[in-house]
Order: structure tokens, then sequence, then C-alpha cells
């Protein structure tokens, strides 16, 4: 590129191919560059390649905007998908991708993590609704957590055995230990219903109430329990299409239901006795606040 000056005028001057080369590949053989060590003209094709004009693709994916592509993969025998998603985070990692690519999972992989992120938000609003409903129906703070004392047990029989049966905590696991709550909640609330009114009706002290409790309410407890219980095992034991799915919900319900019910029948009446014992503590204390509140009012007006 160059400038042609005259008296009047100036002229830039740009160098071109002639225009009939323009449509053939090879031209570039034409075309010499000076080489600046040596000072010889140097072709163009000794320091260009030229490649085939490929067709482009016909469509671009996108995901959030952005050019996308997608990788599949199967699991292997064994493998499960928790364990897949993190070794493939692992490997994105180790291959120190550029902060320009991110990658993030798609179908069951996405939905596994989202569901992974909000359970135990769904179980700690489940037990605060389940407090929520029994603090209303008997009016007291300290009931409830008689009657949810007994859910613990459910989580470490459910846990303990899907890693006997050899299975992960999925969805379904979940859904099981969420039906499990209400089949031990009620558990709980046949006997702490039965000695609540053994001590308003018959005036009986706590031990000699929550012992008849245990006791008279053992039979429908058992009957309802082996009912839930024989109900889970063809769902433990299930064979053909879709048993996979249904598996991990009959081991979690025939595991919650067994340990569940062996620590049940002792746990509540301790838990019992103690919050009635905490309860002849607090109570007088907080009527004697209330009785010198009310006497203060009444000087003061």
């Amino acid at each position: 590129m160059g400038e042609y000056q005259t008296q009047i005028s100036q002229y830039q001057i740009v160098l071109e191919v002639d225009p009939r080369e323009f449509s053939r590949v090879d031209a570039i053989n034409s075309l010499y560059l000076r080489s600046e060590t040596t000072g010889d003209m140097v072709p163009l094709a000794a320091v260009v390649r030229i490649e085939p004009q490929t067709a482009g693709p016909v469509v671009i994916n996108r995901a959030s905007l952005s050019p996308s592509a997608t990788i599949s993969f199967n699991l292997s025998p064994g493998m499960a998908l928790g364990d897949a998603v993190s070794a493939i985070n692992r490997l994105q990692e180790e291959i120190g991708m550029p902060e320009t690519v991110r990658g993030r999972t798609q179908g069951s992989a996405q939905a596994f993590e989202e569901s992974l992120r909000t359970q135990p938000y769904l179980v700690l609003a489940a037990l605060i609704s389940v407090y929520i409903i029994l603090g209303v129906l008997y009016e007291s703070f300290l009931t409830p957590v008689v009657i949810l004392s007994t859910l613990p047990s459910v989580g470490l029989g459910a846990l303990l055995m899907l890693w006997l049966w050899g299975l992960d905590f999925s969805i379904m696991a979940l859904i099981g230990i969420i039906l499990l709550i209400g089949i031990v909640k009620k558990n709980g609330i046949l006997m702490v219903d039965f000695a609540m009114d053994a001590e308003r009706q018959r005036g009986l002290s706590p031990e000699a109430a929550i012992y008849e409790a245990a006791v008279a309410r053992f039979r429908p407890i058992m009957m309802t329990t082996i009912a839930a219980l024989l109900a889970a095992i063809p769902l433990m034991l299930a064979i053909g299409a879709g048993a996979e799915l249904r598996e991990p919900l009959g081991v979690a319900v025939v595991g919650g239901l067994i340990v569940s019910q062996v620590l049940t029948l002792f746990s509540t009446p301790v838990v019992y006795i103690a919050v009635k014992s905490l309860s002849s503590i607090f109570k007088p204390r907080l009527a004697e606040r209330l009785a010198h509140g009310q006497a203060r009012s009444s000087r003061a007006a």
C-alpha cells in the first residue's frame, strides 16, 4: 500500500491480485513475499496451508444463549449416578478446563443433582409441618417432641437396610422415609394420647400412665406395623421391568419399620417421662411469673 501525489490531489495505492485469480485457490502459488532475513522472494505457499472448504453445521445448539455440545454417557454395571457425576466433576478439574468453557448436567443427572440439593430441605419442611400440627393438636411445645423422638430410628433403620442391600439413597428411598414418618409417628401418637388421657381422667402418674399405654397399645401398633412391613416386602424383593425403581422404596420401608418398632417401644416411654419431668419443673415457675405479672398490673391499675 502506498500513496501517489499530484499537484492538486493525492491517491491511495492499493495492490491487489488480478480479479481473474479470485476464483482459483491455487492462485496463492503465484504470490511472493520478500524475506526480511535473506531479501529473497519467498512463495506464499511456503508459509500457508490450504485446506478444502467444508460445510458448516446446519444447526448450532445453544444452552443459556451460549454454543453448547452434549456428551452422553451410560452407567457401567454397579456404578451409581452420583458416583459418575462426581467422577466427571473431578475430571473437569484435572484437565484444567478454561474459564470460558463451562459444563453442567442435563437430563437424569441434572434431576439427580437438583433432588440432592433439595432433599434436606424437604425432610426439614416435613418435620416442621408435623411439629406444628402436633403442637396445635396437644396445645403444647414439648409433647410433639415425644412423638418426633421416634423418627431418628426411622432414618437409622432405612439407611442401615439400604447399606446392607447395597443400594444408594435415591429419590425412592427418600419417599419411603417420608412414608415412614407418618407410620412411626402414628405409633407415638397412640401411646402418648392414651397416657395423657389416663393422667387427666384417672390421675395416674406419668410413669404409670405411659407404662399402661405401652401395654394397651402394643397390639394395634404391632398390627399396623406388620401390615405395612408385609406390604413392603414384595417391593423389596421385586423382579422384572422397573424393579430397580421400586426396590429402594421397599428396602427403606422394611428397614425403617424393623428398627423403629424395636426402639420406639422403649424410647418413647423414656422420652415421655423426661418431658413430663421438665414440664413439672418449668410450669410452676411460669405460673409464678404470670401471677406476679398480673399482680403488678393490678397494683398499677
